[in-house]
């Protein structure tokens, strides 16, 4: 099935990638890790465009962020993690957020995408052993599945029904 975006949902979309660039540079990055806000732009286009749309602005989002704010050396790797973190958002957010929905989501996105497949990533950048790298980045995914579980319960509590009155 073949659907039109709206000009004004295109334009969304693309405010939504721009905030994702914005918000990934002022992430705390070192070379194993990463902590920050980007994630909340990424969730947004899911909830409101799908899982393809959420994908896409973490994609575009880390493509373009990567050329104009290099952080370290552009990977391809990370590009298909921040596309299949939109698309898990998407899935789970469907048709409603929920606890058990952000929970879920959450548990893909941290364990399964970050926790192994981002430390395969960066196992595989830099030369480091892979186990050795999982057990060091066991506190990121702890902290980022309690901070974005609670900032996503908390946007569909005082955000989304903002967004969707008003803007969308």
């Amino acid at each position: 099935m073949h659907t039109k975006m709206s000009v004004k949902s295109v334009s969304a979309i693309g405010i939504l990638v721009a905030m994702e660039i914005i918000l990934a540079r002022f992430s705390i990055h070192t070379w194993n890790l990463k902590i920050g806000f980007s994630f909340i732009p990424v969730v947004l286009a899911a909830i409101f465009y799908g899982p393809v749309a959420g994908g896409l602005v973490g994609a575009i989002g880390d493509v373009i962020g990567a050329f104009l704010f290099p952080v370290g050396a552009f990977f391809p790797g990370f590009t298909l993690t921040a596309f299949f973190n939109g698309i898990v958002y998407g899935a789970f957010f469907r048709d409603h957020v929920s606890l058990k929905n952000v929970v879920c989501a959450e548990v893909a996105v941290q364990v399964f995408i970050s926790q192994f497949l981002n430390t395969y990533w960066i196992s595989f950048l830099y030369g480091s052993p892979y186990w050795l790298l999982f057990f060091t980045r066991i506190y990121q995914t702890l902290a980022m599945f309690a901070v974005q579980s609670a900032v996503i319960l908390l946007m569909d509590k005082k955000l989304i029904p903002v967004i969707k009155n008003h803007l969308i």
